[in-house]
């Protein structure tokens, strides 16, 4: 993972950052997210959750038209308040208790499991379906998808930093995207941390609301989780036994008192005349 990160995607992502303005970059990331909106709303409805079905289109509609193409997201704001929600058909297979499956980490998908990687190559595929031409060309549907990765990279740069600097990088990300994809299936069901929304998407999201804080709620999670298995995994040590100090010796017991005298008279025996 760090080797592919430093080489390649690291600097790729941060060439993009420098040399393409940020108003730019906000308007490609805005596009992208729009033109895949109907994907996100189908898989709502697939988890009977008409309302942000609704919403999802109700956004669709607003970016798209006085949006500038979804450029800007205008449907965010008042008065429409409609918050960009990420959502596939891999959260509907977590939704309906499909497990993640083997753990992967591929170069610009970053980590993912196969189930999440069936559910991102089947949204890709559905854009095309939704939208219509010309998302369904590749010169198309490629540099979104190389757009989005970079993007997504830029924003989670400070915790990539951090989590290189743990003992074991690729063991501590695993652990981190797995504890965060189980707590945006959660939230689906309305637990969990992220339930009431977050800011920022993948392993490194934050609760909706919540004050900024540099660790996201998933390496929260992780961080407790192994405090609490080192916890029970530690060999409670025994007390220590109390320092007694010997009992002093009894006193010798006194002498017995000396025995009074006895005198015996010795009979006298006075001849007979």
């Amino acid at each position: 993972m760090q080797k592919a990160d430093d080489l390649v995607v690291g600097p790729v992502a941060n060439g993009y950052q420098k040399t393409v303005p940020r108003p730019l970059r906000m308007a490609l990331r805005n596009f992208i997210r729009n033109v895949r909106e109907p994907v996100v709303a189908a898989a709502f409805l697939l988890e009977l959750k008409p309302g942000k079905m609704f919403e999802t289109v109700g956004r669709f509609g607003i970016n798209s038209t006085i949006g500038l193409g979804g450029t800007i997201d205008l449907a965010r704001s008042k008065p429409f308040n409609l918050p960009y929600r990420q959502n596939g058909l891999a959260n509907v297979l977590g939704y309906y208790g499909v497990g993640p499956g083997p753990y992967l980490f591929l170069p610009l998908v970053g980590p993912t499991t196969v189930r999440d990687l069936f559910g991102l190559v089947a949204d890709r595929l559905a854009v095309p379906l939704a939208v219509g031409t010309p998302f369904d060309k590749p010169w198309y549907a490629l540099p979104m998808g190389v757009i989005d990765a970079l993007d997504y990279r830029n924003e989670a740069d400070e915790d990539f930093r951090r989590l290189r600097n743990a003992a074991d990088p690729y063991s501590t990300y695993r652990r981190v995207y797995l504890q965060s994809r189980i707590d945006q299936i959660e939230a689906l069901h309305g637990r969990g941390p992220l339930a009431k929304g977050q800011t920022r998407y993948g392993p490194f999201a934050r609760p909706i609301g919540a004050a900024a804080d540099p660790v996201s709620a998933a390496e929260k999670r992780v961080i407790e989780k192994e405090d609490a298995a080192a916890g029970a995994d530690a060999t409670p040590t025994q007390p220590a036994a109390p320092v007694v100090a010997p009992e002093p010796p009894a006193p010798p017991a006194p002498p017995p008192p000396p025995q009074p005298p006895v005198f015996i008279s010795q009979p006298v025996v006075q001849p007979i005349p």
